[in-house]
């Protein structure tokens, strides 16, 4: 599943090719993919042909587009789901497989004169949202600066690229409840954004290990933590994202490659690279969560005591 730098990937690359430019026309190839819109096909191409997208905007994994010419101020969100592309392509270019959505836009030079939504496993989807005001006042997500976020994501907390997202709002959100630390921030009403890999690769940086309470953690915890998601974000990003999924793409069709630098997960017998760098023996270990594996290092990620 895309994860928060695939999305961002995904954003900046609908901020280049897409955002202010007029979609021209729509054609709703599998119904299913606006499943969300609940009044129905015919009117989510109707209303969305003829506006202006104004700016691409992220919180988390929500991925959303502001859209100016309708009476109701509104976003058209795409879901990514499992499987979910958004690819930009000339008119010309044969139609994807798993084509479910196509938007014809207005042109510019040099531009692919479509956007379109693929997906295989029909998880994902697009449909619009009408806008409301952020509870904080503050910008909705990167991308844009207006205080507004799509009603359908306004329970999706902030996440740590956010700038209003800070070693204390995470201090303060995980203080708020008394569950293990990994279950937390993987919760997005605690922060948004934060996949399973992340997860395991920002721990092992703060050498914190994911069946902590959080009602032991302390600030100075959550400052390497925030840190280390920060920085696990990051350099995600600069590699265009992990893809271990050959499915996923960006808008270009370009995948990710930072499942070669990763430090704990999938590295299960593997040394830990951060003892070994300290001339110390300690193997990943991998351990069943959530349905779902975690991957820590034994040594430097002290178990919590029953």
């Amino acid at each position: 599943m895309p994860e928060l730098p695939e999305v961002e990937v995904v954003r900046r690359g609908l901020d280049d090719w897409v955002v202010g430019r007029t979609v021209e026309s729509v054609q709703v190839v599998d119904p299913r993919s606006v499943r969300r819109h609940l009044e129905g096909p015919t009117d989510f191409s109707a209303t969305l042909t003829s506006t202006r997208i104004t700016s691409a905007v992220r919180r988390g994994k929500f991925l959303w587009m502001i859209l100016d010419g309708l009476e109701t101020p509104s976003a058209l969100v795409a879901h990514l789901g499992m499987s979910g592309q958004l690819l930009v392509e000339e008119s010309s270019a044969t139609d994807e497989k798993h084509l479910k959505v196509r938007l014809q836009l207005s042109p510019e030079a040099e531009k692919p004169a479509e956007l379109r939504f693929i997906d295989q496993r029909i998880f994902g989807g697009m449909f619009l949202s009408p806008l409301v005001s952020t509870v904080d006042h503050l910008p909705g997500g990167v991308g844009s600066e207006i205080p507004v976020i799509p009603k359908a994501a306004a329970h999706i907390a902030r996440d740590v690229l956010d700038p209003a997202s800070t070693p204390e709002t995470l201090f303060v959100a995980l203080r708020k409840r008394t569950t293990q630390l990994k279950r937390a921030i993987l919760d997005q009403q605690v922060i948004s954004g934060v996949g399973n890999i992340y997860a395991d690769e920002a721990l092992w940086a703060a050498k914190l290990h994911g069946l902590r309470s959080t009602a032991t953690i302390r600030r100075p915890d959550v400052v390497r933590l925030h840190t280390a998601l920060v920085d696990v974000m990051d350099r995600a990003l600069a590699a265009g994202g992990t893809s271990f999924d050959a499915l996923y793409v960006n808008v270009n069709g370009a995948s990710g490659y930072f499942d070669r630098s990763l430090n704990a997960y999938g590295r299960e017998g593997k040394a830990c690279q951060r003892c070994a760098e300290a001339e110390l023996t300690s193997l990943i270990r991998r351990d069943p969560f959530m349905g779902r594996s975690s991957f820590s290092c034994p040594r430097c990620q002290r178990k919590p005591r029953p």
